[in-house]
């Protein structure tokens, strides 16, 4: 019988949660866990936490019955205890045997949810990107901060060994100076989502509490589930979904600097659907040490150097590219003694796992995880300050210790959204 790679992934992970089941952990050690938001994300990001032998999940939440009784049913076939069940995520956050707040919602409602738990007394691991806008972000971080929680942004590849590995090598300054980093993502399995009509809203789904603090719209099926992540409304497309993914390791390898300037082009040339966000887009980031150019196009696979997705440091002595396949370094044709070099990797749900382990760590040390709230609100911003300059039409110039857009007074209302009532971001 011939197996896919998706189900031996799925078995490999089924295993882990087994042997971690099978493990004793004493009471003191054990980690609640209250999952909000029971979409595609919480599949991994559940197992990742179950694979760890102190960790159960002793509540779940969302708005669409259907999702709720997909994960209980996921969870029994675990072999896990069946959590309790509910619509409201605030009904989470109250309760008392609840240690972690584990947030896979749609991005408009990740800032909420993580800064009540904090304030709470709760630990978070959100998914990336931290929020919508850099001032929810911020907050995010602030409340973190002040309530001395441990926090992580769901962004895996920060736990992967061989990220690691290129972030070391240009750290190292064996390719040389790094004037340019370009991140890119050609994804050709993002296809025409259509024009569905707007609809009664199905049964079992608390709409008005899946918008939440967005604004009041008619159900339409494209701007639902999966499909959020292309309306503005809700998240930032790609530019803050594999942008984030992508700039995060740019960042981790050049370092905490913000971009003094950013300027954007793109829209939608080929999709045809009722989707908001761009299908092509280019930001180009002047930092003070280097540019970084984003770059994303969908039906289409074939990126720079034949590669769907992937970083590209230019060094003065050589080149590093690294992608969820590994990493290599080409030596530039006139550098002498250079010596090139390949890595072959895989990135599958082990990094999910290792990722979810730092947190853990973090939790019973009470240091700071390797993605927390300060370097989620860095990375995220960064990619949000794209979508800002893309759709002020303008290059802006930043102000990292205000925060503000220092050029263009109009573009500083994408720093930060109007809640609808009765939501406040406080």
């Amino acid at each position: 019988m011939r197996h896919t790679r998706r189900q031996f992934l799925n078995s490999s992970v089924a295993a882990c949660i087994a042997a971690a089941k099978a493990r004793p952990v004493a009471p003191s050690d054990q980690v609640r866990i209250g999952l909000i938001g029971c979409g595609g994300i919480s599949v991994g990001d559940t197992n990742a936490f179950l694979a760890h032998p102190e960790c159960e999940v002793v509540a779940i939440c969302d708005v669409d019955d259907a999702r709720i009784q997909k994960t209980l049913e996921r969870l029994a076939a675990l072999g896990r205890r069946r959590p309790d069940a509910v619509k409201d995520f605030r009904r989470i956050i109250e309760r008392k045997d609840v240690d972690v707040c584990l947030i896979c919602t749609p991005d408009h409602w990740h800032a909420l949810p993580a800064i009540a738990a904090c304030r709470a007394g709760k630990d978070v691991y959100c998914e990336k990107p931290l929020a919508t806008t850099i001032g929810e972000g911020r907050l995010m971080r602030d409340v973190a901060r002040e309530h001395g929680r441990v926090c992580q942004m769901g962004t895996q590849w920060r736990s992967g060994e061989h990220y690691r590995e290129a972030v070391e090598l240009v750290r190292s300054g064996k390719i040389g100076k790094v004037r340019q980093v370009r991140c890119w993502a050609y994804l050709d399995w993002i296809t025409d989502i259509g024009n569905p009509p707007d609809e009664p809203v199905p049964p079992g789904v608390d709409y008005d509490m899946w918008l939440g603090p967005a604004p009041k719209r008619p159900f339409n099926r494209n701007r639902f589930h999966f499909n959020f992540r292309w309306f503005w409304d809700y998240a930032g497309g790609l530019m803050t979904d594999w942008g984030v993914h992508l700039i995060n390791i740019a960042l981790w390898a050049m370092g905490p600097e913000w971009p003094k300037s950013v300027v954007a082009s793109g829209g939608k040339y080929l999709l045809k659907d009722n989707s908001e966000t761009p299908d092509t887009q280019i930001a180009v980031y002047d930092f003070p040490t280097y540019t970084l150019i984003w770059e994303h196009q969908v039906q289409c696979g074939l990126g720079p150097d034949r590669r769907e997705h992937g970083v590209m440091f230019t060094g003065s002595e050589a080149t590093l590219i690294v992608d969820t396949s590994g990493w290599e370094v080409i030596a530039e044709p006139k550098k002498r003694g250079m010596v090139e070099m390949k890595r072959r990797a895989r990135t599958d749900e082990n990094v999910r796992i290792a990722h979810v382990r730092s947190f853990l760590d973090a939790i019973k040390s009470r240091a700071q995880p390797n993605e927390n709230f300060d370097v989620g609100h860095h990375v995220s911003a960064v990619a949000h300050l794209g979508n800002i300059a893309l759709r002020s039409r303008n290059r802006i110039e930043w102000d990292p210790a205000a925060e503000r857009i220092t050029n263009h007074e109009p573009a500083n209302a994408f720093l930060t959204r109007s809640y609808r009532p009765p939501w406040k971001l406080a």
